[in-house]
């Protein structure tokens, strides 16, 4: 990896820029601007998913910028996944073909499966689907290692250069890559200064799988979308990564915001980063992390910060009824 961390690089061969833009809750109305945003500061990786339902908005405005020979396709990096109604077999080039459609690509750089959770498919793709009690429809019929093969079909196909996981336990990955002919490239989990899934990483590294954090920043969205789901807030702990203490003292000796200081601190681990916002100045804000390097005590006075398995946030909580599958991830150590 170079001295500025622009990169990470698959067993593959195939590198992923390590910042992106996420784009989870992102508005139609305010996804297109961000990505604009994004583009013009310098990102090239975008990543998305079929369930934020804000693809079709992001593809237009990658054609827009593939149109004006300003950008090719291969200078971009773009990351979708595989919905929980997806979650079988049959139904994984399905889903594909529908991101692929609305982004208006002929492949994905990184296709996920975006959780180890499968749900009932209602309405052709209704996220999430509920039933009349008001928690989720689960398909407990889950079999990931038939999963992995559709996914597999993906690669073969053309349409995704490289596939992995999202959101799954060390067991559940080592499950699919003991049995995957082509194995997993990327885990994208939560992850942050607070919550640092230290074993978690050490599996991965030795399986050879790059990982990606969701919520580098905290996740302060988590809140507005667990009560949009009819959940439980008061059972979720209230942080304030961006106001701790020690990010401010570091921020402050280094001249950068604290948002730098926490996207630095992950990517310094070889972790890659996906903040995300749909205000176009902090897209642009949040880019400004190549400039400035954290030094050892710096790194220390961070991983000090660790809460362990209490910094998580996504949880039972995320969805009603979500934790009674017996996939459900969160409960396990890592």
């Amino acid at each position: 990896m170079d001295g500025k961390l622009q990169y990470i690089t698959f067993y593959n061969g195939q590198k992923m820029p390590i910042v992106g833009l996420g784009t989870w809750q992102a508005k139609v109305g305010e996804v297109g601007k961000a990505v604009d945003a994004a583009l013009a500061a310098g990102y090239r990786h975008i990543d998305t998913a079929f369930s934020y339902r804000n693809e079709k908005e992001i593809g237009e405005v990658l054609k827009k910028w593939f149109d004006s020979g300003k950008l090719k396709r291969e200078d971009i990096f773009i990351v979708t996944k595989l919905p929980m109604m997806g979650m079988r077999q049959s139904s994984v080039e399905k889903y594909l073909k529908k991101s692929l459609a609305d982004l208006q690509l002929d492949y994905v750089d990184l296709y996920l499966v975006h959780n180890p959770v499968g749900m009932q498919d209602v309405d052709d793709g209704t996220f999430p689907p509920k039933g009349k009690d008001g928690n989720v429809l689960l398909d407990l019929n889950t079999d990931h290692v038939s999963i992995w093969k559709g996914m597999e079909a993906q690669v073969d196909a053309g349409r995704a250069r490289s596939i992995g996981l999202s959101n799954f336990t060390a067991r559940q990955i080592k499950r699919v890559w003991q049995s995957a002919r082509i194995k997993p490239a990327n885990l994208q989990v939560e992850m942050n200064a607070y919550f640092q899934q230290r074993e978690l990483r050490a599996f991965c590294r030795a399986l050879d799988i790059t990982v990606c954090a969701w919520g580098p920043l905290g996740t302060p969205g988590i809140y507005t979308f667990v009560e949009r789901q009819g959940g439980d807030v008061n059972n979720l702990p209230r942080y304030d990564l961006l106001g701790d203490e020690v990010v401010k003292r570091i921020a402050q000796k280094h001249g950068k915001t604290t948002a730098h200081v926490l996207l630095r601190f992950l990517m310094q681990l070889e972790v890659v980063v996906i903040p995300k916002s749909s205000n176009p100045a902090r897209v642009k804000e949040n880019f400004k992390v190549f400039d400035f390097e954290l030094s050892a005590e710096d790194m220390e006075a961070l991983e000090a910060l660790d809460k362990g398995r209490k910094g998580r946030l996504g949880t039972g909580n995320l969805l009603p009824g979500i934790d009674k599958h017996p996939e459900f991830p969160w409960y396990e150590r890592y």
